[in-house]
């Protein structure tokens, strides 16, 4: 598996509030996180840093060869504990008040693993010039997409698009969201904070990441200039996952 990940304040906010983690584990596992933070200077940056940490340092202890059931409990387990910590920090703190954060999360064991998620970051698999959402925005925008009340067209224009529904920390308790996902060579995973998703299209990141002559961190950076270059109004950060089956070996499976 090889991952990259990028992260900029944007050419407008003076904090960067978002906080992304990708790494291979020693248990055999690979995390990918990605967590955009709310509450203003300070609070949004603390929030997901807390919920990055919190998450890595929960995961970093799994034992090892964990079926897929077992693994999507465990992240699951994970971000609520994330919750925990963050609301704790906020109500116990009163420049933290109210602070919160997105968080997209993917755990693998070899092709396979689970996506968690909270909020309106997101995480698509990219597979043969083919790009494809794999969460779904807990937003205001997109219950009114979803009950037919304004079209995608006017979500992505719409002046309360950055309004959510549901963020980890704001609430002592929280829903969370898990989707299965299976790799096959090639594939990509991108996990990303909104400061990607609300300025670059769908056709511009699938265009990019079928670039393959260009590496996975040239492919990462050119997502992030393009978001720049599309005004850059908020903090931005890509991750990209990219599972490549090793030569004469086969694919890994989870073990029961």
């Amino acid at each position: 598996m090889k991952m990259v990940y990028v992260s900029d304040v944007g050419r407008v906010r003076a904090v960067n509030e978002d906080c992304a983690w990708v790494s291979r584990l020693e248990q055999g596992y690979t995390l990918g996180i990605v967590a955009d933070g709310m509450g203003g200077h300070q609070a949004g940056d603390m929030a997901s840093k807390l919920a990055v940490e919190t998450i890595t340092q929960d995961i970093v202890s799994l034992a090892p060869g964990l079926s897929v059931q077992a693994c999507a409990e465990a992240l699951k387990a994970a971000i609520l504990h994330a919750n925990e910590v963050v609301f704790r920090k906020a109500s116990e703190h009163d420049e933290y008040h109210n602070m919160g954060t997105t968080v997209v999360a993917v755990l693998l064991s070899g092709q396979e693993g689970v996506v968690g998620h909270i909020g309106d970051s997101r995480a698509y698999q990219f597979r043969q010039d083919d790009l494809v959402l794999l969460t779904e925005d807990h937003s205001l925008v997109n219950e009114l997409v979803k009950n037919k009340q304004i079209s995608e067209e006017e979500a992505s224009v719409h002046p309360r698009r950055n309004v959510l529904t549901r963020a980890l920390g704001t609430d002592s308790e929280v829903e969370v969201d898990l989707d299965h996902v299976i790799l096959e060579a090639g594939d990509i995973l991108l996990l990303c904070s909104d400061g990607l998703s609300n300025y670059v299209t769908k056709e511009e990141m699938t265009l990019t990441l079928g670039l393959d002559d260009l590496s996975l961190q040239d492919r990462a950076d050119r997502l992030l200039q393009l978001a720049l270059n599309a005004g850059g109004d908020d903090n931005i950060t890509v991750a990209l996952l990219e599972h490549q089956e090793e030569a004469g070996s086969s694919t890994k499976e989870w073990n029961s």
